[in-house]
């Protein structure tokens, strides 16, 4: 029905609008009495074979929200209800900004893909943390964060460090955003020496903390094997708890959709199907190059039940939906979850 009726629909306007229509319409159904229950008991699928411990957080299925959705933290716990067991806010910069120019956000139906260069746009750090009080559920909810585009790579250490201590008494686990190809020069911040210095700081700060919180690295998935040993070095020597794998892509390889229409939209991360196969290989890459060193979260292209199970195959201990998510319908994670359990 979803695909065959709603997407259709949803489709005759711009993402951006659509996306900005679906967090306004999940705030208002969820607040009529009883509707998370119903949508609670309809997607979920409860079982304790399905949980996950890592780096000292339950997850109640291996199955998550990636970031760039719910970036302000406003529908997270409606979010929820759809069987999700965490969900990733943000990212989330110290200072609120709009973000790059509109139009910022462009699918590609034909390759079941999206390319966005939508830049941090974000509310701030304080206002987040506002909207991350209003906590109804027991789902886990991860803060991903970064610099804001004003900050040079040089003072990127206190953005991240500002973001860590104004988010940590209301998240569960932190990802470092390094590798978001929408933000000029950010992906130098994943070179040794300056993500070295962020990871050391955020490490300083969460021991002075009376709990800790588990510290991920989001990854991109345009590294050259040589970057992605020197990641994980980096991950093992400084124990970081672990890697989300993979960030959009700025490659075009084997697209369907016209390469004019391509050159047309111009430069931003691309996500959807067209990651599937190299985010894998990354996530593969990463945890035989590192004998399973450290927990990987998979997510890129994660389209059908096959291409989560192949992330888990290739060492992914959780993973995360997104433009999957968009495309396939909101059942997409109960299908996941319900294979899951009869491959145990």
């Amino acid at each position: 029905m979803y695909k065959a009726f709603l997407r259709p629909l949803l489709f005759l306007f711009s993402p951006e609008t659509i996306h900005h229509f679906i967090v306004a319409m999940l705030k208002v159904v969820f607040a009529i009495p009883f509707v998370s229950l119903i949508v609670k008991r309809i997607f979920s699928v409860n079982d304790s074979k399905l949980e996950r411990t890592l780096f000292g957080i339950t997850f109640k299925n291996p199955v998550g929200f990636a970031a760039g959705f719910d970036k302000n933290a406003e529908v997270f716990n409606e979010l929820a209800n759809f069987g999700f067991s965490h969900i990733e806010i943000g990212t989330v910069t110290p200072k609120a900004q709009d973000g790059n120019p509109k139009p910022r956000s462009f699918r590609l139906k034909k390759d079941n893909g999206l390319i966005n260069r939508m830049g941090f746009n974000n509310y701030g750090a304080e206002k987040v943390i506002k909207n991350l009080k209003k906590k109804k559920h027991k789902v886990i909810v991860g803060g991903n964060i970064g610099k804001n585009t004003s900050t040079s790579n040089e003072d990127a250490i206190n953005d991240y460090a500002n973001c860590f201590e104004t988010l940590y008494e209301q998240v569960d686990y932190f990802a470092v955003n390094v590798s978001c190809p929408n933000i000029a020069n950010l992906s130098k911040l994943q070179d040794k020496d300056y993500l070295g210095k962020i990871l050391i700081r955020l490490k300083e700060i969460n021991s002075q903390k009376p709990k800790q919180k588990p510290i991920l690295l989001k990854i991109s998935p345009d590294l050259s094997n040589n970057q992605l040993d020197d990641i994980i070095d980096l991950v093992i020597s400084l124990k970081i708890d672990g890697v989300i794998a993979t960030n959009t892509t700025t490659g075009r390889n084997n697209l369907k959709t016209a390469e004019t229409t391509i050159e047309k939209i111009g430069n931003g991360g691309l996500s959807g199907k067209p990651l599937t196969n190299r985010s894998t290989e990354v996530i593969k890459y990463i945890s035989e190059k590192s004998n399973k060193a450290f927990p990987i979260i998979g997510v890129g292209g994660i389209h059908s039940v096959q291409d989560a199970i192949e992330k888990i195959n290739a060492g992914a201990a959780l993973i995360q939906v997104y433009t999957g998510f968009i495309y396939e319908g909101p059942f997409l994670v109960k299908k996941i979850n319900k294979t899951i359990l009869k491959f145990l």
